[in-house]
């Protein structure tokens, strides 16, 4: 949840800018990302202690093993968070003329960094732990940007993030949010998270249109099925889609603002229609988000 969060403050400021024609590392470019986004990032890692960590007491290092709680839902937050931190860290990179292969690899690493501090965290707190699935996560979504950047110099499958308000959150809110904001971040019931593919890339196809597979699940008013039987609730169920999809990129613009929205624009899967396949059977929606 944190990380999510964390995702949508930070990257925004990482791709607001475009990589210019000039050979040369510009130095004044890269000292000021550096130092700019290292007094960013320790500014929101200690507002997300005072949020996060505040109220909850410390002991010596952990590990916590929740690969089975809230139908892995989380761990696709983590993935996200790391394959946008890697992906924006190496358009500032080419921004500031540092060779693509290099901007790539060291935006990789860094996806993967960023988020280890809050693992840590994690780590020294008796309510959480450190969690090597989150860690797998972090790694995974790192390695798919760089995958894709070794292999194709883009991407052209692209992580998206959607999010629905569930009735789920009333029935705990002190966990699964309340309120839209906190709901968006907590309650993963409503939390869908998609991979969109740029299907011109591989076959003649409009440019704008793309087609998406997505997974969420629901039924979670407690992280694990037996929590949900104990407490009088049916086990949750997994759902998996599959949707068209809007590429915003093939939007054409000069203005490095502009594409800098549009940049971040993508990251949200838009309402498309879309076919659900859960155990409840298969749906159609005319537009789901």
């Amino acid at each position: 949840m944190s990380k999510l969060l964390i995702a949508f403050v930070l990257v925004p400021a990482l791709v607001f800018s475009q990589p210019n024609d000039t050979v040369q590392v510009n130095k004044k470019r890269l000292r000021g990302f550096v130092i700019g986004s290292s007094v960013a990032y320790g500014a929101t890692l200690v507002g997300l202690n005072q949020l996060w960590y505040k109220d909850s007491s410390t002991g010596s290092f952990h590990f916590f093993n929740d690969n089975g709680e809230w139908k892995q839902v989380d761990k696709l937050g983590h993935f996200y968070s790391a394959f946008y931190f890697s992906y924006g860290t190496a358009s500032a990179l080419k921004w500031c003329n540092v060779p693509p292969k290099k901007s790539d690899i060291i935006g990789a690493l860094t996806g993967f960094a960023v988020l280890l501090p809050i693992e840590i965290l994690d780590g020294f707190s008796e309510a959480y732990g450190a969690s090597p699935g989150d860690l797998l996560a972090n790694a995974a979504g790192s390695s798919f940007y760089l995958g894709q950047a070794l292999l194709w110099k883009e991407v052209r499958i692209h992580p998206k993030f959607s999010f629905h308000r569930t009735e789920y959150a009333s029935l705990r809110p002190e966990v699964l949010g309340d309120g839209m904001p906190s709901e968006m971040l907590k309650d993963y019931n409503g939390q869908t998270y998609w991979l969109s593919a740029d299907l011109d890339k591989f076959m003649r196809f409009p440019k704008w249109l793309n087609l998406a597979v997505g997974y969420g699940a629901e039924g979670m008013v407690y992280a694990r099925d037996e929590q949900n039987t104990e407490n009088g609730y049916p086990p949750a169920y997994r759902q998996y889609y599959l949707a068209l999809d809007f590429d915003l990129t093939a939007i054409k613009t000069r203005s490095k603002f502009l594409k800098g929205l549009i940049f971040v624009a993508n990251m949200i899967k838009l309402p498309a229609p879309t076919v659900e396949f859960s155990e409840k059977g298969t749906r159609f929606h005319p537009f789901y988000f």
